[in-house]
This record gives C-alpha cells, structure tokens and sequence, in this order.
C-alpha cells in the first residue's frame, strides 16, 4: 500500500509547524513546502522525520510538484495584519487548492478563521471567506477548520512588569469575552481530521478551547505568572492609527466576535486547552 503522504503549508510557522509535528509524531509520513530546505527551520524539520520541499506560495508550478503524490494538503496562508494585503492571500490560497486540484488529492484541509463569511468588515477575515468559496468551487475534497483567536498572541502581547504590576492595554471592555485556542490544538484537530475523513470531510468546524472575559484574561495571568495583571481598556483610535487591521478585528471582537461551540467541541476532542493550561506551558 503507498504511504499516504500528507503535504504542509507554513510548516515553519504557527499553525502549519503544530500540524506537521502532531502528523509527524502519530508517525504520518509528512511533506513540508518550504522555500529553502537547507534552512534551519527545514533542518529541524527533517530530525522529526518530514521531508522538506522546495516550494513558493507564489509558483503555482512549485506546489504542483510538491503536492504530486500527496493524500492530503494542509492548507495556510501567512497573513501580516500590519500589511494584510488580502489580495495575495487569496491568490496563494487559490494556488495552493489548485495544486492539490491537479495532484488528485483526496483531502485538503484548510485553515480559515471562524468569521469568514459573517460579513465581519474585516481583511483578513474576509480574504479566507474567499479562499473557502473557490476551494468549494472547484470541487476538492476538503475540511474547512474556522480557529478563533490564537492564545500564542498573549506572548507578545503581555508586557514586562513594572513597579510590581503588569498593565495590558487592550481595546475590549472587560466583561467581553474573547473565544481563543491554542496552536497545540489547531494542529491536533488537522490531524484528527487527516486520520477519520469520513468524519470531517465537507466540514467546516468553527474550533476554540475556551472563552474568558477580559476580566478573567487578567486574572488568570496573574496567578499563572504570579505577577498582578491588570487589563485597561485602549481607546480603539489610537489601535486604528498604529494598525488599522487590528483595530478592525478588535472592533468586530467587542460588537459581535467569534461563536464557537465550546461545549461541543470539549466532547468531541477532550482535553482542549484552556487559557490557564495554556499558560502553564507557555511562559
């Protein structure tokens, strides 16, 4: 029987470097697209058992290449929110599906976010509304996982403290809730969804692991880090004149924000981390 080769996307990043290590350590044989596989990032790669492949987002002849062969495609794009150029994010995504399009792949999975399509107002948001459509457009075989927030964000996003206090200046008022997940887990549900297609294609999964307040974010910070947090609200003006993007996302967060069902996916995937487990790993 031929190994059914699972190819990542942005296996040096994020996402796509959950995804391939969870493939990787239930022993799936995984391709990582990479541009330069003498790289360092490719090289650890490659000790955890992957193949690195030369490839571009950008050269549709690239991806074609690396995705011969391949069962299944792990699909993201890298998105700068401070330049989030949706255009090229669609275009790249658009490459990718029809690379795996044309190897004959029989499950694509592709990362979203989980307010694509709800007429957030948002870039970056909407630019993966479109990724989406034209996946189903083009009749691939594919899951669409929808994650929230990610809580790797908080580690640029806390401060050092001072004078004994963390102050985290953030634009929610601190009785929102702010649905996040972990990356872990990102990469866990991808491959949960490469080893039972049956029960995940034609799916789009909105996922998150849990759903503190703002008030709650600070008070789990200051007893995992041992350190006084508190969160103050940022007025949303001076966000939008540093980065637009982010005071757009920040905005929808505090007027509608994400609605995943928690309590349904702790069921079907036990043990989704929570902010304080999170934590407690991350530091």
């Amino acid at each position: 029987m031929p190994e059914k080769i699972i190819l990542v996307t942005g296996a040096t990043g994020g996402q796509g470097g959950a995804v391939a290590r969870r493939l990787l350590a239930a022993g799936r044989p995984v391709r990582v697209l990479v541009r330069d596989p003498d790289a360092p990032a490719a090289k650890a790669l490659r000790v955890l058992g992957a193949q690195p492949v030369a490839g571009d987002l950008d050269d549709p002849a690239s991806l074609r290449a690396a995705a011969r062969g391949c069962h299944g495609v792990f699909s993201v794009q890298p998105c700068d929110l401070a330049d989030p150029r949706p255009a090229l994010e669609v275009r790249r995504g658009r490459n990718v599906a029809d690379a795996a399009k044309a190897a004959g792949v029989a499950h694509l999975v592709y990362t979203s976010v989980a307010a694509a399509g709800r007429g957030s107002g948002v870039a970056h948001f909407d630019s993966k509304a479109e990724i989406e459509a034209y996946i189903h457009a083009i009749g691939l075989p594919a899951t669409v996982l929808r994650p929230v927030f990610f809580m790797e964000n908080w580690l640029y996003m806390l401060p050092e403290p001072r004078g004994g206090e963390r102050v985290v200046p953030l634009a929610l008022d601190a009785g929102t809730p702010l649905q996040m997940i972990a990356l872990a887990d990102i990469g866990r549900i991808a491959a949960a969804a490469f080893a039972d297609p049956a029960g995940f294609l034609g799916e789009s999964i909105d996922i998150a692991g849990d759903e503190p307040t703002v008030r709650e974010i600070a008070a789990v910070f200051t007893r995992t880090d041992g350190v006084a947090t508190r969160i103050t609200r940022q007025p949303i003006e001076e966000v939008r004149a540093r980065a637009p993007e982010v005071a757009a996302m920040f905005t929808w967060f505090q007027r509608q924000s994400h609605r995943a069902d928690i309590a349904a996916l702790r069921a079907r995937f036990p043990g989704l981390l929570s902010l304080e487990e999170w934590r407690g790993r991350n530091r």
